[in-house]
């Protein structure tokens, strides 16, 4: 077939429709014959529009275009021709030789041509220049994946690289994401124009081309130099296109960005600031290099959509940054500095970094040697949860001044709680706190040297584990009670286990580490092994030994190893309901003051506290009395009885011939109370040791 034969079966219709594909229509129209030559083109289209007829008929097709198609475009319009299996609208990319950095799309489609004899006369091949049509889904692409990708955790740091990995190599050559530095650490960012000489971080770097020098590595703090398109961009808040010519006056202001810009070839710069309401909070640099077409209009709008998206990912990073660091510091001052380890408990704290600011731990020294033991978590996050725990760890600290048994204690605790939430279920309805359920776990244990045991009571899933000295690891099977704040109406019930001398008792805030240390842990399994080494090193081993994921920095933890209480420190009586034991209970106790070299005005003291106790166990209490002394930090009296009146501290007046007894107690001690047990009540009184001299 040749350019202007006339086929005599055609009518003219026919022959004015070809005329018009071929001069009039905008789909590029090529017929090639079957040598894949030129026969006749369409040279209305844009792409072909000022090429001769004349230069293109008879010319093979891969050499007769001023374009290079990357798919293997010739291999497949040879199998439509063997085959006669059509191509139908396939997408190609094209460049044109004559300027390689314009890029085109075209959607092909290529037909095999027969006669009615079915003779194979050539292919026919249509093409529709859909540039911009593919260009704008490359972009709702990238667009779409930086949506989907960036901003998946509050990490400023994070959510700048997984910029720079959607956008290199689909959008830019080379990505660069600089955020000024105090917005990383939280604070307010800057209003525009950006100050002169404003840190900035550079958060995230990525390139096509390995080895290309860069003007600062990621993690480095430095000032822009101006005036440059960086400053121009951060001062009216425009995103900006630059063509990056090595003569641009504006390089000699910035000469080691300027050396890695050359050095990259970059010929495109696309700037776009990272701002929110006015404020500025970093910069997105793009560089388009080498065969890279240049940044257009539609690409600075898409990098406009960019910055936005990535901004709101980093201020919603640095505002959970700014309150955990709030949070962290609340917590600090609420939590106690170090434990408080008695002669018979010695305590160490897991290091907690604030991560779960609604978590706590605490050691209380009680009467008799006891210590108590709390650890607890506190639903939600932020400051919210912070300031729930202080009040929470506030109260447990008020209620164990008087005594209380742990799970009286915790009935109580649990009461607090729910007035806590009934507060904030009444708070205004546009406050977000109302909107956050309040609810706790809590365990309160209590070690008992002198009897070798530990009672503990639990609100929720919380329950220690316990290491016996031949290496035995368990978890106690205590009742557990409703969790705090929630509406079961269960009550609460104390459990009692044995903790031998040289056990060690591990509580955490989160039943999962609790469940791992149990099952899991080969450093507790171990902690026989370092009973004469620092309890901070078990510590240690067991951080270590958490798998990934599960680490102590994200809850309370308390690590508590049992000693021997030393037998000679404690001396024990019992005496019968009879007011003529109250002189022998006297002499009992100065004669064992001397043993302990006690001073003298400290033992006359506790001598006449001795002689009111009795006194009043004897009138008001039931038999059997029993007084017990404990020489350990302070000195505790105690004078027990099967009674269970409460005693009152009473203001006798001068004509009472009593009623001066626990009044003449108090007076005497740093402190006094009250302890109920299910075989009678306790008093006890402790002095401090300003004069006391101990035996080593």
């Amino acid at each position: 077939m040749a350019h202007g034969d006339e086929n005599p079966q055609l009518d003219e219709r026919d022959v004015s429709m070809l005329d018009a594909l071929f001069t009039q229509s905008p789909v590029g129209l090529h017929l090639l014959d079957t040598d894949l030559r030129v026969v006749r083109i369409n040279t209305s289209t844009p792409s072909m529009r000022g090429v001769a007829m004349e230069s293109m008929v008879g010319r093979p097709f891969r050499s007769a275009y001023d374009i290079v198609v990357d798919d293997d475009m010739e291999d497949a319009i040879q199998e439509v021709l063997d085959t006669g299996i059509p191509v139908r609208q396939r997408v190609v990319r094209a460049r044109f030789k004559r300027d390689p950095s314009q890029e085109g799309h075209f959607e092909v489609s290529v037909l095999r041509l027969e006669n009615p004899d079915g003779k194979v006369l050539g292919v026919a091949v249509t093409s529709v220049d859909v540039t911009e049509r593919e260009r704008a889904r490359g972009r709702a692409r990238v667009l779409d994946a930086v949506r989907r990708t960036v901003g998946r955790t509050l990490d400023s740091a994070v959510s700048c690289e997984e910029l720079v990995n959607v956008v290199v190599p689909a959008f830019a050559d080379v990505a660069i994401v600089e955020v000024v530095d105090a917005v990383i650490r939280g604070d307010e960012p800057p209003l525009a124009p950006l100050p002169a000489n404003t840190p900035l971080l550079r958060a995230a770097y990525r390139s096509v081309a390995e080895g290309t020098p860069i003007a600062h590595p990621v993690g480095d703090v430095h000032r822009l130099p101006g005036p440059t398109p960086f400053t121009r961009c951060l001062a009216d808040l425009r995103a900006r296109v630059v063509s990056l010519r090595p003569d641009a006056p504006w390089l000699a202001f910035d000469p080691p960005r300027a050396e890695a810009i050359l050095s990259s070839k970059a010929h495109t710069l696309l700037a776009a600031p990272l701002t929110l309401r006015d404020n500025v909070l970093g910069l997105i640099s793009l560089y388009r290099a080498g065969d890279s077409p240049p940044f257009d209009e539609g690409d600075r709008r898409l990098a406009v959509e960019l910055a936005a998206h990535t901004t709101l990912c980093i201020d919603n990073a640095r505002r959970f940054a700014r309150e955990h660091t709030v949070a962290a510091t609340v917590q600090r001052h609420l939590l106690p500095r170090s434990p408080e380890s008695q002669t018979s408990l010695e305590t160490a704290y897991l290091s907690v970094t604030g991560a779960d600011p609604g978590a706590w731990y605490d050691t209380i020294a009680l009467s008799s040697a006891r210590t108590a033991l709390v650890v607890g978590s506190v639903s939600g996050k932020g400051l919210n949860a912070a300031a729930t725990m202080g009040q929470l760890r506030t109260v447990v600290r008020s209620l164990s001044t008087f005594d209380l048994s742990p799970d009286e204690l915790l009935a109580r605790l649990y009461d607090t709680a729910a007035h806590l939430a009934t507060e904030r279920a009444n708070l205004p309805l546009g406050d977000p706190m109302r909107r956050e359920p309040l609810t706790a776990d809590c365990v309160y244990a209590v070690h008992d040297p002198l009897t070798g045991t530990c009672t503990m009571a639990g609100a929720g899933r919380l329950a220690p584990v316990l290491v016996e000295p031949d290496g035995t690891v368990s978890i106690p099977d205590t009742p557990a009670g409703p969790a705090l704040g929630s509406e079961a109406d269960s009550p609460f019930a104390a459990g009692e286990f044995a903790v031998p001398d040289g056990s060690v008792l591990v509580f955490t805030s989160d039943p999962l580490l609790t469940s791992y240390l149990a099952e899991s842990s080969r450093p507790l399994r171990q902690s026989p092994d370092y009973r004469d080494r620092p309890l901070q090193d078990l510590c240690d081993d067991i951080v270590y030994a958490l798998p990934a994921g599960m680490g102590a920095g994200d809850a309370a933890v308390i690590v508590a190893r049992v000693r021997s209480f030393p037998p000679e420190q404690v001396a024990t009586w019992e005496f019968e309901s009879d007011p003529a034991t109250v002189a022998l209970a006297r002499r009992n106790t100065r004669t064992q003051l001397a043993r302990w070299q006690i001073d003298q005005d400290t033992a006359f003291n506790t001598e006449l506290i001795v002689s009111e106790l009795v006194t009043n166990a004897i009138r008001y209490g039931s038999p059997p009395i029993e007084v017990r002394l404990v020489s350990d930090r302070s000195l505790t009296c105690e004078v027990r009885d099967s009674g269970s009146a409460a005693p009152h501290l009473r203001h006798a007046r001068t004509v009472d011939e009593g009623g001066r007894g626990l009044f003449i107690a108090s007076q005497l001690a740093q402190a006094w109370g009250t302890r109920y047990t299910p075989e009678g009540k306790t008093i006890w009184t402790e002095q401090s040791f300003p004069s006391l001299k101990r035996r080593s």
